[in-house]
């Protein structure tokens, strides 16, 4: 039998005369269906869809027609593979149950289980998590949607929930994966005093609509801010995986692999380099290499590999960082805490002395 909601996606698509959603779900159904051994009436649905004409869009429309939900997303082509990732142990061994778990999901169903399909990422920008997500996409050939949050936010009083919804129906009407980055932009604590009921609104609904979602939809979330996420989003993801800065061994090994595609390699051993660059993402170690390489395609021939990288590490010392930011932010915190506390006394002491 096939599941609840593709039923009620394609109920909807009907009734709308939406022939693509009526498409998408029906075709859901049939791969659902074939998964279950049930081929007779997978090959009757597969008929009955033939039948079902294809209008083309008038001539004056310039711009495909967009279902509902789909504006808020967007569809990229998925070309990381998940074996060419640097990842921490935890993240690749359980990155790779995931992508078992979904390609043999008949026969966790025939024991009465579902893949897992929230997973939720977390650790320091530029480590891999947009990838990692990516990657789980291009494993199982499936569509990789990517969450727009400036469609998906709306200015007014319950306009994001509505969003939301129509973004939840479209993706199950096929199996995909749907990326949710920066995910405390709408994932933040309910008990923060600062935020708004709307915010508080908008978590609920989600909550409540990430709980709906077949497992054929995988939902990954990545944050910057962990600590910044409502403690019930935690506890609706299945799998949570950290992705730490490398260490000094595969920061080692991710050097070797760009410097591998170099036309000339600079003397300095990657193990040098590596230690040098110190505690650094993946991302800042690209943003490196890729500037030592400018730096000599630039010099057209007078300026040596070598002689670039030497250049640009001595500019990578001086470089800001998200921590320097944050400890000059902390101490002019600490500056102004310090002068009204110095004010108050003085207060104090005057008024003391002008009552004795």
């Amino acid at each position: 039998m096939a599941r609840a909601d593709h039923l009620v996606s394609l109920v909807r698509a009907s009734v709308a005369g939406d022939r693509e959603t009526l498409r998408a779900a029906t075709e859901a159904i049939v791969a659902d269906e074939r998964a279950k051994k049930h081929h007779i009436l997978a090959d009757r649905l597969e008929r009955a869809l033939s039948t079902v004409p294809v209008t083309p869009p008038p001539l004056t429309t310039s711009q495909p027609q967009i279902g509902p939900g789909r504006d808020t997303i967007l569809e990229v082509e998925p070309k990381v593979r998940f074996d060419d990732l640097l990842l921490s142990l935890p993240a690749r061994e359980n990155g790779r149950q995931l992508i078992e778990e979904h390609m043999r999901a008949d026969v966790l169903r025939a024991h009465a289980y579902e893949p897992r399909h929230r997973i939720l990422l977390s650790g320091p920008p530029g480590n891999g998590k947009t990838s990692f997500a990516e990657a789980v996409a291009e494993s199982l050939a499936l569509p990789f949607f990517v969450v727009r949050y400036d469609a998906l936010i709306g200015s007014y009083l319950g306009e994001t929930n509505a969003r939301l919804r129509k973004l939840f129906d479209y993706v199950r009407t096929q199996p995909s994966v749907l990326f949710f980055d920066e995910f405390d932009a709408i994932g933040k604590e309910r008990g923060d005093t600062h935020e708004t009921g709307e915010i508080k609104r908008v978590v609920s609904f989600l909550l409540m609509q990430l709980d709906q979602l077949p497992p054929y939809v995988i939902v990954i979330a990545a944050t910057n801010h962990a600590e910044l996420l409502d403690r019930a989003v935690w506890r609706r993801f299945q799998m949570r995986l950290a992705f730490p800065e490398p260490d000094r061994k595969l920061l080692e090994i991710f050097l070797d692999r760009i410097v591998c595609g170099w036309p000339e390699a600079p003397k300095m051993p990657m193990q040098k380099l590596a230690t040098r660059l110190g505690s650094i993402s993946y991302a800042e170690a690209l943003d490196l290499c890729q500037n030592v390489r400018r730096r000599q395609i630039l010099g057209l021939g007078e300026i040596s590999i070598d002689d670039a990288l030497a250049k640009e590490l001595d500019l990578w010392k001086s470089r800001v960082r998200p921590e320097s930011i944050d400890a000059e932010r902390s101490d002019q915190a600490s500056v102004k805490a310090n002068s009204r506390t110095a004010k108050t006394a003085s207060r104090r002491s005057a008024k003391v002395s002008q009552a004795t």
